[in-house]
């Protein structure tokens, strides 16, 4: 088929995998990284499926030209993103790998276009991340207003702690480092402005209106997601699956990837 190339270069989408496969997986990384966060991940499905890979506007090798603050300013854009893709590439049932942000962006846009996705797996995911009333997500506005001022006067020292302290795994400090390295190849403006966005996001009264089957992979000390949150989407996502892995941080995709296959084999096998 006809590849629209403005959209390729937007989001430097790759096609890998069995390219002759019935069925394709979606990869959609968080806040930080690009598709390169799949590299543990995405060879142990390279033979059954065909893998669609994609990096968000203001991150990795995207078009920096395509990012607009106001634009950019809400989660629907980049679903709206995300089903631009699905069209352009005639998905039908696909499953979706999505971490992070990308989890309630993916939940955002098949609410609005079901018939592109079948099962979706969110590792990391998180419908709020403030504190409310009832509700503990993790950050006060109070800590995220210091994280700002922070990422605005000194972004790669943040850049250092920020990356060290969500990967976890401080035997592993490699790890970390790799984050970093994504994490301060973006803009500083831009990366203040998706912070902003993505912590100030709030889609809970959006959740009950997904009817997919839902993997929700969670890692243990992570940061950005504490268990509250974990539990508060399983029981607010009807029919929704809550698998914790043996792993740390916030990217159990990079520091434990063996546990993410097998967890994501075992749902969609």
């Amino acid at each position: 088929m006809f590849m629209n190339s403005e959209l390729v270069k937007k989001h430097k989408i790759s096609i890998e995998g069995n390219k002759n496969a019935a069925q394709t997986i979606v990869f959609a990384h968080g806040f930080g990284t690009d598709q390169t966060a799949w590299d543990k991940v995405k060879k142990a499905f390279a033979a059954d499926y065909k893998l669609l890979l994609y990096d968000n506007v203001g991150g990795g090798s995207s078009d920096m030209a395509a990012f607009s603050p106001i634009k950019y300013s809400t989660l629907y854009t980049y679903a709206d993103d995300l089903l631009a893709i699905a069209n352009e590439f005639e998905l039908k049932n696909a499953i979706i790998v999505a971490h992070s942000v990308s989890g309630m962006i993916a939940l955002l846009a098949a609410i609005k276009a079901p018939h592109h996705f079948s099962k979706m797996i969110f590792i990391g995911a998180s419908p709020r991340y403030l504190n409310d009333s009832g509700y503990i997500g993790g950050f006060t506005q109070e800590a995220l207003d210091s994280m700002y001022e922070t990422m605005r006067t000194n972004y790669y020292a943040w850049v250092s702690g920020f990356s060290a302290a969500a990967m976890g795994n401080a035997d592993k400090p490699e790890l970390g480092q790799g984050f970093a390295v994504t994490l301060g190849a973006i803009r500083p403006d831009i990366a203040l402005s998706v912070a902003k966005v993505i912590f100030e996001s709030d889609v809970r009264n959006r959740l009950k209106e997904i009817n997919k089957e839902i993997l929700l992979i969670h890692a243990h000390n992570d940061i950005a997601v504490p268990v509250e949150v974990a539990e508060y989407l399983h029981e607010n996502i009807s029919g929704s699956k809550l698998v914790f892995v043996d792993a740390e941080g916030h990217f159990p995709h990079i520091s434990a990837p063996q546990e993410v296959i097998s967890a994501i084999k075992d749902f969609i096998e």
